[in-house]
């Protein structure tokens, strides 16, 4: 049975890494992805998706997100006193792992919900914008991002296809050089204009611009046509995802996966002075324990 499952393993990861029309150069990056991870539980989200497979979606098919599209003033006005009290930032500690590889290049949030986290400090500060969050059952995560001039995000591929990507712009250049790319198609985000897309596909993001972007960034539960999928992504997203919460300030709920992603970083940082040392060494290593791994769960 092992074998089996681990056939399926492969032949899930290799069709999401070459899904759309771009995809990671290297082979190496395509195998060490972490997406490679979920693949299987991904395929079914594809295969029984309620909105297609496209690297945009109409956010039409969503009517019950208008209430941003009607409010997106007071919620920017939010985010700007927000941001003037430097509440936006990046994280002062390693508990972020969803998005800590994204600070060294600029990046910074504020999180307004996370799967079921309670964050007092978005309740304090952005009392309208919570609201309007919490009036919505589909939004599951959501956070003030800003993209600072000159910041950028590397080309990546979220790694579960649960949820898609909703951005509202708020205070942004309005300007075709603060832009994202999604599988090749590009999108330059203008004030009180939303767009979703499916972040599972290849995408990076730029702002080459004198001027900061602030946009309302939600995710935004996947319909799907068999109810066993939702199902999965209901118990998956209270269990897991929500395991990956952090803070804003002291006082909100930090997951458990966050709680112990501060040790775990700290081997990836000896893992890279290795790489620097030998290449080939730190290769090595590292697909010596994806074959342990792989013979540890399939055999």
């Amino acid at each position: 049975m092992g074998p089996i499952i681990l056939v399926i393993f492969i032949l899930c990861a290799v069709y999401v890494q070459n899904r759309g029309k771009r995809h990671h150069e290297k082979l190496s990056r395509k195998i060490t992805d972490h997406s490679n991870l979920l693949a299987p539980v991904n395929c079914l989200f594809y295969a029984f998706s309620g909105v297609g497979n496209k690297p945009y979606i109409d956010t039409e098919r969503f009517p019950q997100l208008k209430v941003f599209d009607d409010s997106w003033e007071e919620i920017r006005d939010e985010a700007i006193n927000l941001n003037a009290q430097t509440h936006i930032k990046a994280s002062d500690e390693l508990d972020d792992l969803a998005f800590n590889s994204f600070f060294k290049t600029g990046w910074k949030r504020f999180y307004l919900k996370w799967y079921g986290a309670s964050l007092p400090s978005a309740n304090a500060l952005c009392p309208r914008t919570v609201e309007l969050i919490e009036s919505v059952p589909e939004v599951k995560g959501a956070m003030f991002a800003m993209l600072p001039p000159g910041a950028k995000l590397v080309k990546h591929r979220d790694p579960y296809a649960g949820s898609l990507r909703y951005h509202m712009g708020l205070v942004t250049p309005n300007s075709d050089d603060c832009y994202i790319n999604v599988d090749g198609e590009a999108y330059s985000w203008r004030d009180g204009e939303a767009v979703m897309f499916d972040e599972t596909y290849l995408h990076y993001a730029a702002n080459n611009t004198d001027d900061n972007r602030i946009i309302l960034f939600l995710d935004v539960k996947r319909p799907v046509t068999f109810a066993p999928v939702d199902w999965f992504n209901r118990g998956f997203s209270r269990v897991v995802l929500a395991a990956s919460a952090t803070k804003n300030a002291d006082g909100d709920k930090v997951g458990v996966l966050n709680r112990l992603f501060g040790s775990v970083q700290k081997v990836r940082l000896l893992g890279k002075k290795l790489k620097r040392f030998s290449r080939p060494l730190y290769y090595l290593v590292q697909y010596a324990m994806y074959l342990l791994l792989i013979y540890w769960i399939f055999f």
